[in-house]
C-alpha cells in the first residue's frame, strides 16, 4: 500500500472488511448501508478514526482501564515475545510470568480466593467455572447439584454454556438454545424497572429472596450455584440496592449453594475497590475476571476459586481434564502483570474511590433534572443513565422509537462515545479520566439529551 493515498488505503481496508469480516453483535445491513468506521489510533481516553477524535467513555467495552497507548505495555509485550513467544502450561509446565500474575491476583483478591486458572476471555473464564462447579459437587458426592441460577438481564458470555446463563432472550432464540432444566433465571435487582412502590432497600431484599424461592422450588439438593455480576453491565448497568448482595450471600450459605461472582467488568477497580465484592459487601466462592486484567491490551482471563474448592479438586490426585492452547500465554501474562503494576503505581483504584468516582457520580446525577432522564445509576466509574417516557410512573419509551440510540448518536456527533442499550446509556470510561473530561461528558450528554428532546416535542 506504499504507493496509495490515505483515501485509497482507507477504502481498501473497508472493502476487505465488508467482503470478508464477520463482525460480532452487528447487523449485516449496517455494513451494506455504509462502510465500517475504521478506528486506527488511540491514546489516553481518546480513539481516532478517519481523522475524527472521540472521547471514549466506554473504554472500548469497559475494558481499557489504564487508557490507550501505554508504551510500557507494548515494550513488555515485545520483550516477553522475544524471550518466550509461546509455550503451553499443560503437564506442570510454567513460564516466568503466569505464576507471578496468579500470585498478584491472589494478593488483591478476597483472602480466601487464592487459586487461578487462566483462559482467554470472560466467556471462557465463566465456562471454566461452570465445569469446576460440576466437578466440585461430583467430588463431594452430590451429583444431583447441577442447576445454576442466573438472572434476568444477565450477561456471562457467548459460548453455548454461558449463553444459557444470559438473561437476553435474543441471544438464545437466534441459535435455537433453551435454558432447560439445568439453568433457572431469577429476578434482577433492577429497582427502577421492577421496584414498584418498594424502597430500594426493600426491593433489594425482595429480589434476593426471589433467588431463595427458585432454590426452594428446585430443591437445594439440586442447586449447584448462583451466578451473578455485581453490577449487571451489558444490559443496562443495573446497580443493585445495598441490601441485595449480603442477602444473596446469606441465602447461598443457608442452602449450600456456591456463589459465583462474574467480575469480568467490575474486577480490578471499576467500582473504586479492587473487586466489587468489597464494594457491595459479600464474598464469592469463585469469580471470573477478564477485561481489566490486561486492560484488553491482549486477550486474557482468569477463573479464581476458593481455597476450599481448590482443596477438594486438587485432593483427588487426578488430571484436570480442561484447558486451552493459550492458557497462561507468557506474553499476555506479562502484559497483565505490568497492567496491574500500573494500577498500583498510579493508585488508579484509590483515585476512583476518592476523586474521579465521586466527581463522575455528581456530574451524571445532575442529569436527573432533565425531562428525559429517569435515573442516573453510578458506582465508581460505571454508570447507566435510564431514559423515561414518564418520570413519575417510570414508564419506558417503546424500544422501536430508538430514543437511546438517537441520544448516543447525538453524543457521537459531539465527540463522545457512550453505549445505548435499550433505554439506558451505559458509560465505563478509562480510569485515567481527568476532571475536564468528566465535565465534558456531562456537558455533551446534556446537549445530546436536549437535542433529542427538542425533536420529540
Amino acid at each position: 500500500m506504499a504507493d496509495m493515498s490515505n483515501e485509497q488505503i482507507l477504502a481498501a481496508i473497508q472493502n476487505a472488511d465488508r467482503a470478508h469480516h464477520v463482525h460480532p453483535f452487528t447487523d449485516p445491513s449496517a455494513l451494506r448501508q455504509a462502510p465500517p468506521f475504521v478506528i486506527d489510533h488511540a491514546e489516553g481516553c481518546y480513539v481516532t478514526g478517519q481523522n475524527i477524535k472521540l472521547l471514549d467513555a466506554m473504554a472500548g467495552l469497559g475494558c481499557v482501564n489504564v487508557g490507550y497507548g501505554r508504551k510500557e505495555l507494548a515494550e513488555v509485550a515485545a520483550e516477553a515475545m522475544e524471550r518466550l513467544s509461546y509455550y503451553h502450561s499443560f503437564a506442570a509446565v510454567a513460564n516466568p510470568y503466569a505464576g507471578p500474575l496468579a500470585a498478584k491476583i491472589a494478593e488483591h483478591a478476597p483472602k480466601h480466593l487464592n487459586k487461578v486458572f487462566f483462559a482467554n476471555s470472560g466467556s471462557e473464564a465463566n465456562e471454566t467455572l461452570i465445569k469446576l462447579v460440576r466437578l466440585y459437587w461430583k467430588l463431594k458426592g452430590k451429583d444431583s447439584k447441577r442447576i445454576i441460577i442466573s438472572r434476568d438481564f444477565a450477561y456471562h458470555g457467548s459460548t453455548i454454556a454461558t449463553t444459557l446463563l444470559n438473561g437476553n432472550k435474543a441471544m438464545l432464540d437466534d441459535f435455537g438454545l433453551k435454558a432447560g432444566k439445568d439453568v433457572i433465571h431469577a429476578m434482577a435487582p433492577f429497582w427502577y424497572r421492577l421496584g414498584g412502590d418498594m424502597t430500594p432497600d426493600e426491593f433489594g431484599l425482595h429480589a434476593a429472596r426471589d433467588i431463595e424461592r427458585r432454590i426452594l422450588e428446585a430443591g437445594p439438593e439440586n442447586v449447584a450455584a448462583f451466578w451473578g455480576e455485581p453490577i449487571q453491565g451489558t444490559l443496562g448497568a443495573v446497580i443493585p440496592p445495598e441490601t441485595y448482595w449480603p442477602e444473596v450471600e446469606r441465602i447461598c450459605r443457608k442452602h449450600d449453594v456456591l456463589l459465583v461472582a462474574d467480575e469480568v467488568v467490575t474486577g480490578f477497580g471499576r467500582t473504586g475497590n479492587w473487586f466489587a465484592q468489597e464494594t457491595f459487601g459479600f464474598k464469592a466462592d469463585m469469580m471470573a475476571l477478564a477485561k481489566g486484567l490486561s486492560s484488553a491490551y491482549l486477550p486474557i482471563s482468569a477463573a479464581v476459586i476458593s481455597d476450599e474448592i481448590a482443596g477438594v479438586i486438587e485432593g483427588r490426585e487426578a488430571v484436570l481434564q480442561h484447558g486451552f492452547t493459550t492458557s497462561a500465554h507468557p506474553v499476555t501474562a506479562a502484559v497483565a502483570l505490568k497492567n496491574i503494576e500500573i494500577l498500583e503505581r498510579e493508585n488508579l483504584v484509590g483515585q476512583i474511590a476518592k476523586d474521579t468516582g465521586p466527581r463522575f457520580k455528581r456530574t451524571l446525577k445532575a442529569l436527573e433534572d432533565h425531562p428525559l432522564v429517569g435515573e442516573a445509576r453510578v458506582s465508581g466509574l460505571m454508570a447507566g443513565i435510564e431514559l423515561a417516557k414518564d418520570k413519575p410512573t417510570r414508564e419506558q419509551y417503546p424500544l422501536e422509537l430508538a430514543i437511546c440510540e438517537h441520544v448516543g448518536q447525538a453524543c457521537l456527533m459531539r465527540g463522545l462515545i457512550v453505549r445505548p442499550v435499550g433505554n439506558v446509556l451505559v458509560l465505563c470510561p478509562p480510569f485515567i479520566l481527568n476532571h475536564g473530561e468528566i465535565d465534558f461528558i456531562g456537558k455533551v450528554l446534556r446537549e445530546a439529551l436536549d437535542d433529542v428532546q427538542s425533536r420529540l416535542d
